[in-house]
């Protein structure tokens, strides 16, 4: 007698994907992460700064019905070009375009990997929407940390976090109650100077600056990851991610880039989180989280041999993180302020304006010229954000 059939039921449905950033270094390998699950993961939206062109490709790589151009005269040119996306795309421009794409009803997760400050309206309404969200983009939580929490909270949302080091302290705490915690510990690789001796600094340039030893990023993190101002932001942010006190946020270098993140806590013990040094690891770990799949890139293999060095940062000689620490104990907009000096500073240095160790002098003079207060609305944080800019901006000649 054959037995019947036995029904397993209707496969899962798909979480779908928003995904901010989709054609710089972070959007490249969410979407690596995305080819090799599509049985768990629906790409239902995507937006770019400015590249129309590859932003099309993967709207017909991934078949896309919602996409979103920053750029007013790329949106223009992409609108011009309709025919290089599917037929039946939604596209629209600008912030609003961004902020609309955050905020689509089918989406389930947001990944905001807009760099700067532009992926802020668009995390915030995401989150008053209900949706969970994936953050790249370390500069929403520096500028508006306390807002973007508290949204968070009010709408039951989940805050993924996809930056390794903080993805790693995210991973090491789940389950164990924030009591307990007596620091976290983030590792920096020491960028592209880590070892070259201090007098060589004042001639470097920015094709020097770009050569990361274990990364590869986009131009902006990378040269902050030289500076250690990827390093200090990464402690305001954490900080406000775990509801710690400044002094419970430590770095360490660690020129491997194994070891992403470690949590000592009060009886001595410690965990830390491994992987090879690709954003592939944490950026499916959000998207999947709680769910574990097998992973994109190749794990580690420890029958090589494999080494682990870790050594004191010497603020003397990486002055932005020194700088990021006095931030974060003076509070209020400190953070902010700290943020909207350095990205000028970075960008004046890319244009070969500046040279790389006026990076610091730039950021401590904004530090010290804009009086600092506890924001008490977004539109305070930005007005915060832009006065430290033409502050840092009227400073650049000055600090050549």
């Amino acid at each position: 007698m054959s037995r019947p059939a036995i029904s397993s039921g209707p496969a899962p449905r798909r979480k779908r994907v928003v995904l901010l950033g989709a054609t710089g270094s972070i959007g490249e390998n969410t979407l690596r992460v995305l080819a090799a699950h599509r049985d768990k993961l629906e790409l239902v939206g995507i937006a770019a700064r400015a590249n129309w062109e590859k932003l099309a490709a993967i709207a017909r790589q991934f078949d896309v019905r919602h996409t979103a151009v920053f750029d007013d005269a790329a949106f223009a040119a992409a609108r011009a070009n309709a025919a290089q996306f599917p037929a039946g795309t939604r596209l629209v421009g600008g912030l609003g375009g961004l902020t609309e794409l955050a905020q689509l009803p089918e989406a389930d997760i947001v990944l905001v990997a807009v760099v700067g400050t532009t992926g802020l309206e668009p995390a915030l309404a995401a989150l008053a929407a209900g949706k969970n969200l994936a953050l790249a983009s370390k500069e929403i939580l520096v500028l508006a940390g306390k807002f973007v929490m508290a949204e968070a909270k009010l709408r039951g949302a989940k805050l993924l976090p996809v930056d390794s080091e903080h993805n790693a302290v995210f991973q090491c705490l789940e389950g164990h109650p924030g009591a307990g915690v007596r620091r976290i510990v983030l590792t920096a690789s020491g960028g592209a100077f880590r070892d070259w001796p201090a007098e060589k600094l004042a001639q470097v340039t920015p094709a020097d600056a770009l050569q990361h030893p274990n990364w590869a990023m986009g131009p902006k993190i990378t040269v902050d990851s030289a500076t250690l101002a990827n390093k200090g932001l990464e402690l305001i942010e954490a900080q406000c991610l775990f509801g710690l006190a400044p002094a419970q946020c430590t770095a360490v270098l660690h020129p491997q880039s194994i070891v992403h993140g470690l949590v000592e806590f009060t009886d001595g013990s410690m965990l830390a989180q491994l992987c090879p040094p690709s954003m592939t690891f944490p950026i499916q770990h959000a998207l999947l989280h709680p769910e574990r799949a097998p992973g994109v890139d190749t794990a580690l293999d420890f029958s090589r041999l494999v080494s682990l060095e870790f050594r004191p940062v010497d603020e003397g000689r990486f002055p932005m993180l020194r700088l990021a620490r006095e931030a974060m104990a003076a509070g209020g907009a400190a953070p902010a302020i700290y943020n909207a000096a350095n990205e000028v500073a970075v960008a004046a240095f890319l244009a070969e304006r500046v040279p790389f160790l006026a990076i610091p002098r730039i950021v401590g003079h904004t530090l010290e010229r804009v009086k600092n207060s506890e924001p008490s609305s977004i539109a305070e944080v930005l007005i915060i954000d832009r006065e430290a800019r033409a502050v840092a901006t009227a400073h650049l000649s000055s600090a050549r």
